[in-house]
């Protein structure tokens, strides 16, 4: 029987090889959809046996990445959520501070679209896009965002263009450290183009010091 103490080394291996997998995946699903789970072994340094044993089969790997992205999502939430901002700060804030997210796992949320179907990601989406819609509804009372929209609405559009901007990225066409795209969302939210540079320009050194001061508490 094995003892306890020396099952710990074990679990420790087990979980690093888990994690190798599972950022190997992100990688390597990014520059190609199609890749085998063989292939992903080879590339994570394990041996087949080894990643079949964590992930069954390719529904079970995307799951991982998918419930991955779920949960980071939703511990950027709870640093990005400015409840007591005004609303074109708050949602300049939430814009900057989201954009590390939906850069790391926009090809993965195309994936599991296809994978795993629209519902999963809609619901991966749905804290994100509840957010805004509650800042959007908050500057419309407060006359800072326009009208033309329904708050629900204007939050599912903002999002296509998130995503549609993040693919630029990804194709070389965009270079942006999210400052661009928070206020290019102002402007489309209805937030005049100078006036949305100067409300990114007094929040992107907050929401760096937060992340920096985050980073530290972790360490």
């Amino acid at each position: 029987m094995t003892k306890p103490a020396a099952r710990e080394p074990q679990r420790r291996n087990s979980r690093s090889n888990r994690a190798r997998i599972l950022t190997t995946a992100r990688r390597e699903l990014g520059r190609n959809p199609d890749i085998t789970l063989e292939e992903l072994a080879r590339a994570s340094g394990v041996v087949r046996r080894t990643l079949f044993g964590h992930f069954p089969g390719r529904a079970a790997l995307l799951e991982a990445l998918a419930e991955e992205a779920s949960e980071t999502l939703r511990a950027v939430l709870e640093t990005a959520r400015k409840p007591e901002e005004p609303a074109e700060r708050a949602l300049a804030h939430f814009v900057y501070s989201i954009w590390p997210v939906g850069d790391r796992y926009r090809l993965l949320l195309a994936l599991a679209q296809r994978d795993l179907g629209v519902e999963r990601v809609v619901g991966i989406l749905a804290p994100a896009r509840a957010e805004v819609t509650a800042i959007l509804e908050r500057g419309l009372r407060d006359g800072v965002f326009h009208a033309q929209l329904p708050p629900a609405v204007l939050s599912a559009g903002l999002e296509g263009m998130h995503f549609a901007l993040l693919e630029q990225v990804n194709a070389g066409a965009l270079a942006d450290d999210g400052t661009r795209m928070a206020v290019t969302m102002l402007i489309a939210a209805g937030v005049p183009a100078e006036r949305a540079r100067s409300v990114v320009e007094e929040v992107v050194p907050d929401a760096a010091r937060a992340a920096g001061a985050e980073a530290d508490g972790e360490e």
